[in-house]
């Protein structure tokens, strides 16, 4: 009996250490994220192939689970889009080094930590949406409220879609980003 009482303290344990150490892999996401890099040529390559096969399957997944998440198709193409756009202001505020031991760059700091918020906006949020959906199925919500208030549509964007959109922005960036690193790295 005290074995099965371990299940669930475990679980417990598992969750705080993730909670404690969240923060650090985020600040490690933003110091390597403005980092100076080696662009070796083949790993461009091969990350831009790979990045523009998952832009296909990205919007594929959305077309498909658009019958079941409304708008995500719409979220999602609406997020590509404005990842390539990002993608594109990175590229430009990206500093490009050839030199004689090879092509290096780095990232712009701005647009890293501006990703990293990104990224962390998108874990609260999905926390957020877990504690108000355990509220409500234990009644702590006020369900009788007639008028929707601000975190209900936004819970209603992040359900119906919005998720799809993070999604698409962030990896419309990093195809954009790959993408005009292979160019940036055929003209040297």
């Amino acid at each position: 009996m005290p074995l099965l009482l371990l299940i669930p303290l475990l679980f417990v344990g598992v969750v705080l250490l993730w909670l404690v150490l969240l923060p650090f892999g985020l600040w490690a996401r933003y110091r390597n994220g403005g980092a100076r890099r080696r662009a070796v040529g083949w790993v461009v390559r091969a990350n831009a192939g790979l990045a523009a096969v998952s832009v296909l399957l990205f919007l594929l997944s959305a077309w498909i689970a658009n019958r079941w998440v409304g708008a995500s198709l719409l979220d999602g193409t609406v997020g590509l889009l404005a990842g390539f756009a990002v993608g594109a202001l990175a590229l430009r505020l990206t500093r490009f080094e050839p030199d004689a031991t090879g092509f290096h760059y780095t990232p712009h700091r701005g647009v890293a930590l501006l990703l990293t918020a990104l990224i962390a906006l998108r874990i609260v949020g999905g926390l957020w949406l877990s504690a108000r959906g355990m509220g409500e199925l234990v009644g702590v919500a006020n369900a009788a409220s007639a008028e929707p208030d601000a975190s209900s549509a936004a819970a209603a964007w992040l359900q119906g879609g919005g998720w799809f959109g993070v999604g698409g922005l962030l990896l419309g960036y990093h195809a954009t980003y790959a993408r005009g690193l292979r160019q940036r790295l055929r003209g040297v």
